[in-house]
């Protein structure tokens, strides 16, 4: 192509100049990396401008995303709703070309990244997402299910461990229609990484059981052109691309320097690196032949109007598959679902039955998965204790794309950022499952989840200190706040099999992540009605109450509502007033009216008393200065949970004692 070396120094001087009028931001890698773009975006990368949403597009991830100019400037390049002014907004407030790629800002950014390592862990989840999605749709002469994921990484993507863990499940399961490009340009900020960083990392991703091409030259389009024909041709692996470049390619100064990659290069090294490339526009003009150049609109409508031939032969041919395929991809509930969740639901309720959460957990996904074939489990090597095996779970690996359960292996932090992937991916609903404790491992994973507002569901189960004799590693005592603490992040931690019921009913149809905290012992079944359903959707209900206006009030989740309910009858039989509240949702009681609140948690009784196994802080927006909290500010011990909950004030006995004394002042 005779504009190839112009498209490149397009994307560098759009770089240069968008981190110099924001002065601030990452110029290296664009730079470094503007020759590996151009030759992946104008030759093979199947998208399409006009419609960035296409099922069949091709998934581009920028997983070294602080170069997040890169991909801005291919977006507006090729055609996308991304203007100059958008580009010259770089960083700005509330602009579409903030600091990082975000999903939902940014027309044609697949996944919000920054965090080094979980682009390319998304990747994965993607390109695992393509493959199931195929298995499962496709059909001789009509494949609807046909791309690749690309994934840019750097250094720094490697050095995280996310990258071990998912790359080595990449590799164990043939994925190989991933093809991973590595920015070996030897810097990050710290300066040459030959101090800090010496894997061989061709090697590495060999053991992993991947395809590696080393020694691309990362500024040659030929060769870049040939290595990816041969990553393509190569079906049963994931492929990585080895590319040396250098970083700030074209700066006479501070190419090869660490003071690119994070920093402007400053007027007088912009314009002496216009000087050596030939650049002659002032900045942020791009020449029009450049622009025809690169301008990916009528060829990207004509790729997608091929598909969609493709589609309109699949429907006629297969239409009840056809049905099927377009609600999952856009992410729609079967039509039935209401209606069959809530006899789901009244079910659990007559049955009534004293069960560990975790194993009501599991009877719900008994319940619920043959409504919801887009359901895609697994569990990180605990699925005998998480118990998220289910009736219709059918595991996927190599051999069986089709299925429907993973076994992600000892990988928490790669499971959770895979389902990201999987869930950005369309036509799949992950959950995942490991204790409560671990969920410190994965902590950024659920994180983005929440920024990138998608459908995940992740299992927590062995929930507190009940857990028992694994003692005080294993026993969760700060994790429950912690994740209360993200916002979008919805917590349920339910006391019964009916509120686990409606808790994965609520994580189903919420247009965001949920953690589902599970018990390990059985808990007794809590008095529900038909009626009642509604109140516990809304986060916090009351579950007991006297029967005049009362005197306390105890708030209670999980395993602690049993202690507080027995606390209230203890009381009440003695002439007391106390109303009990379960609160196993409180971000979902938070958002409900001001009045349905003051209903549950009325101002004027200011008597209160919050049990809950776990630090005690939060409790205190809902107890006031006038309440009380039984927690733990501490670590636990090891013993069995009975026991342990006994020894450190988790008793009928002790709760009493405080509701007592509360109610004396």
């Amino acid at each position: 192509m005779p504009y190839q070396k112009k498209c490149a120094d397009a994307i560098r001087v759009l770089s240069m100049d968008a981190v110099q009028k924001a002065n601030s931001g990452h110029p290296g890698m664009p730079m470094g990396m503007a020759d590996i773009a151009t030759v992946l975006w104008q030759d093979f990368l199947k998208h399409n401008p006009n419609n960035p949403q296409w099922p069949d597009r091709d998934r581009f991830i920028l997983s070294n995303g602080h170069g997040s100019m890169l991909h801005y400037a291919l977006l507006h390049l090729t055609g996308y709703d991304l203007t100059l002014e958008d580009i010259k907004q770089f960083r700005q407030l509330h602009s579409k070309t903030p600091g990082h790629p975000e999903v939902g800002i940014t027309p044609g950014i697949e996944t919000t990244t920054g965090p080094l390592g979980q682009g390319f862990a998304n990747a994965v989840g993607m390109a695992l997402a393509e493959r199931s999605l195929a298995a499962q749709f496709n059909r001789p002469h009509h494949e609807i299910v046909d791309h690749f994921t690309y994934v840019f990484m750097g250094d720094g993507c490697l050095m995280e461990g996310i990258s071990h863990e998912a790359a080595s499940l990449a590799g164990c399961l043939g994925l190989g229609k991933l093809i991973a490009f590595w920015d070996d340009n030897n810097i990050s900020i710290d300066g040459d990484v030959s101090g800090w960083f010496k894997d061989n990392t061709p090697q590495r991703f060999e053991a992993y059981h991947w395809h590696v091409i080393p020694d691309v030259d990362g500024h040659n389009p030929e060769q870049l052109k040939q290595a990816i024909q041969q990553a393509r041709a190569l079906t049963d692996k994931p492929s990585l691309i080895c590319c040396k470049t250098h970083i700030a390619f074209g700066a006479p100064n501070l190419a090869n320097s660490h003071e690119a990659h994070g920093a402007p290069l400053g007027d007088e090294e912009i314009a002496a690196t216009k000087q050596g490339l030939q650049w002659d526009y002032p900045a942020f003009e791009i020449p029009d032949d450049i622009y025809q150049c690169w301008d990916a609109r009528e060829k990207g409508t004509a790729l997608e109007n091929s598909w969609k031939e493709k589609w309109q032969r699949y429907q006629q041919t297969h239409p009840e598959l056809s049905k099927e395929f377009q609600r999952r991809i856009n992410r729609a509930l079967p039509e039935n679902w209401s209606e069959k969740s809530r006899k789901i639901i009244l079910g659990t309720i007559k049955k009534s039955e004293k069960i560990a959460t975790r194993k009501a957990s599991q009877n719900s996904l008994n319940d619920f998965s043959p409504l919801l074939p887009e359901l895609l489990g697994g569990s990180a090597d605990l699925t005998e204790s998480n118990l998220t095996l289910n009736k219709t779970s059918d595991v996927l690996n190599r051999e069986n794309p089709a299925g429907n359960y993973i076994h992600y292996g000892v990988r928490e932090f790669g499971m959770s950022a895979m389902m990201n992937g999987i869930a950005l991916h369309a036509g799949f609903i992950p959950y995942g499952g490991t204790f409560l404790v671990f969920s410190d491992y994965a902590r950024n994973a659920i994180r983005l989840s929440a920024l990138m507002k998608q459908r995940v569901i992740f299992v927590y189960t062995h929930d507190s200190i009940g857990l028992g004799e694994d003692g005080p590693t294993h026993q969760p005592i700060e994790h429950i706040n912690s994740l209360r603490m993200i916002p979008g992040l919805s917590v349920w931690r339910p006391c019964d099999a009916v509120e686990t019921a409606i808790a994965w009913q609520q994580a189903i149809e919420h247009q965001g992540p949920t953690c589902l905290l599970l018990t390990r012992q059985a808990l007794a079944p809590q008095s529900h009605s038909e009626t009642s359903l509604f109140a516990i959707n809304r986060g916090a209900y009351i579950l007991l109450d006297s029967e005049s206006t009362p005197e306390a009030i105890i708030i209670a989740t999980g395993s602690e509502v049993s202690l507080a309910m027995n606390a209230a009858q203890s009381l009440n039989q003695q002439g007391k007033k106390i109303r009990v509240v379960s609160m196993p949702c409180s971000d979902r009681f938070a958002i409900q009216d001001v009045s349905y609140q003051h209903s549950v948690l009325p101002p004027t009784i200011t008597k209160r008393l919050a049990i809950e196994a776990g630090n005690t802080d939060f409790w205190y927006r809902y107890v006031g200065c006038e309440g009380k909290v039984i927690g733990l500010d501490r670590f636990g011990e090891s013993a069995p949970g009975a026991t342990v909950f006994a020894a450190l004030g988790f008793t009928t006995e002790h709760a009493v004692k405080i509701l007592n004394e509360l109610l004396a002042t």
